[in-house]
């Protein structure tokens, strides 16, 4: 049996990208970096799907999405903030440290947002010039429907900054067809790299409101990191050894393809749904708005102890790594992180494994057909492997 880390991130990373950083040590003032990021560069733009520029920056998801509120957010201005769990809260709460006047809309959590809530906003506040907004939330397994959200917000002309951090790579997100001014992921996780590295993308709109921002920045300086990426460097000293495995983790992207890629994901996520509930179990999140990279499962009988010995059961015995909850939903919730380098026998060795710890935490007496009720909802036409998972390095 092999150790499985399927948490919503860090993801697994495939040997090739392990491969890929273990390389010698270059200048990144020097003309090897200079290739090395240019291609990073394209490569994040086909990703993206954009025309826009995409910035690297070393830091994690969160610092991208902190750039995000800098380069934006006037001090005092009202701003709109959707949430619809944890991260949601912390981009609020970022907007909060610099200043903005901050509306956030709030949903319970397991709901997603609604297009005409954030319309309605926007109308009964014409000062409001930017809107902030998740699209996959993987602390409640809710994945929003940016593309609706999008149309109101650019249909009143005003810019609108996404999450993309654990949705860009593996769920459809057509940059520039939906007019996204900023869009935020992490190397963590569907770029199937370790984590160290955000990607943000800007529009020439967001450039130009961040000439009139006035929020205090320095290392997230949009404008800043733009001149010094087109010089073939970075402002501050890039994250290498990631981004010699972010050139290998594009190429498999590539060979694999984004459709193909977006469908994987979607095929997954639907037989994983559907072996959780023949396992007797509920899923957390409305059905309106499932995430195709994770799925948040509510605990066995509601029972706190009882989900954290299942946990503690899949890791130490099945050797299979979930997610608890996070704030309140902490005991209450387990997540299943599929995203990245995971291929259809991933999916059905999870939930195997899951129904066994099921059984030896004694919520059910025997199997009830997991694997089945996976295959059967996955479909014939998902490969049993990707381009990423094609001789796999053991995970220690």
């Amino acid at each position: 049996m092999t150790h499985q880390l399927r948490v919503p991130g860090p993801t697994p990373v495939p040997r090739r990208v392990q491969e890929a950083m273990n390389v010698p040590m270059i200048n990144h003032r020097g003309p090897a970096f200079r290739n090395l990021i240019q291609e990073c560069k394209a490569g994040l733009q086909w990703a993206f799907q954009t025309r826009n520029e995409v910035l690297i920056f070393p830091s994690s998801g969160t610092g991208g999405l902190e750039a995000a509120v800098q380069n934006l957010v006037n001090p005092g201005e009202r701003t709109l903030f959707v949430s619809v769990g944890a991260f949601g809260d912390r981009f609020a709460s970022a907007g909060e440290a610099y200043g903005a006047d901050v509306i956030k809309l709030d949903y319970p959590w397991g709901h997603g947002a609604m297009a005409q809530d954030v319309a309605q906003i926007l109308d009964d506040n014409p000062e409001i010039q930017v809107v902030f907004v998740t699209h996959n939330e993987t602390s409640t397994g809710v994945c929003n429907d940016i593309a609706a959200i999008a149309a109101e917000v650019k249909q009143r002309g005003r810019l609108i900054a996404v999450d993309a951090v654990s949705s860009l790579s593996s769920i459809d997100l057509p940059v520039d067809t939906l007019q996204l001014d900023v869009v935020v992921s992490g190397s963590q996780k569907g770029w199937m790299l370790p984590p160290g590295c955000s990607f943000v993308s800007v529009s020439q709109p967001a450039f130009e409101r961040q000439g009139v921002s006035g929020a205090p920045r320095f290392y997230f300086d949009f404008a800043k990191e733009r001149d010094y990426e087109a010089r073939g460097e970075t402002f501050t000293t890039p994250a290498v050894s990631i981004m010699f495995g972010l050139r290998e983790s594009l190429r498999m992207m590539r060979e694999e393809g984004l459709q193909r890629i977006f469908q994987r994901h979607r095929d997954i996520a639907r037989g994983i749904r559907a072996a959780v509930q023949a396992l007797e179990l509920e899923l957390f999140a409305d059905p309106r708005f499932y995430s195709d990279t994770v799925t948040a499962v509510k605990a066995p009988r509601d029972d706190t102890e009882l989900n954290k010995q299942l946990i503690a059961t899949l890791r130490d015995e099945l050797e299979l790594e979930l997610a608890g909850g996070q704030a309140h939903l902490k005991g209450h919730v387990f997540r299943i992180g599929h995203l990245g380098d995971i291929n259809r026998q991933d999916g059905r060795e999870m939930v195997e494994r899951l129904e066994q710890a099921l059984i030896r935490v004694g919520y059910i007496d025997g199997p009830v057909g997991a694997a089945r009720a996976y295959e059967e909802a996955v479909g014939a036409e998902l490969a049993a492997v990707t381009p990423a998972s094609q001789g796999r390095a053991p995970v220690p």
